[in-house]
């Protein structure tokens, strides 16, 4: 019995192995990583109508910090809807590559420090990872979402530029 238990086991690792080292050959880029998730049905929808599909979908790397649905909620009633208005583009797209940080930083990289970080709109976000990790104010409540080029953070809200 214990030949059959150690072989059934080392058979299970080997599959667990083979399982993950090929999901990791298929892995998404961040936009397809975030449609396949309802809960950015919201940011999809933006980063569409901003025009930004094909840039997100570059060589990175990127850092998203990804307001879920909830957090788009969360804005004044009408913004969201205002936003995604052709002759507001240029605001939109402003909001979302403000939510993008140049390079691929994993939330070991912030542990325990505070710093400022340039966003791909231009201006800096603070970051604060001393008691969980904030960006401007906003919480992140999943970190190291992996893609094909750059990683993705959940974020609890919108954050914007000044």
């Amino acid at each position: 019995f214990m030949k059959t238990a150690t072989r059934f086991l080392s058979t299970i690792a080997v599959a667990g192995t083979l399982i993950l080292s090929s999901s990791t050959a298929f892995a998404q880029d961040i936009v397809d990583t975030a449609a396949a998730n309802d809960a950015f049905s919201t940011l999809v929808a933006a980063v569409t109508a901003a025009g930004l599909v094909e840039t997100l979908k570059g060589d990175g790397p990127f850092t998203v910090f990804a307001p879920t649905n909830d957090a788009f909620a969360k804005l004044p009633a009408g913004t969201i809807e205002n936003l995604l208005k052709p002759e507001n583009k240029d605001q939109l797209v402003a909001i979302l590559t403000y939510h993008v940080v140049p390079g691929k930083v994993m939330s070991s990289d912030l542990a325990g420090k505070q710093l400022k970080a340039t966003t791909v709109q231009g201006t800096m976000v603070d970051i604060d990872a001393t008691d969980g990790v904030t960006v401007n104010g906003a919480n992140v409540t999943a970190a190291d979402i992996v893609t094909d080029n750059g990683v993705i953070h959940v974020i609890d809200q919108v954050i914007l530029p000044n």
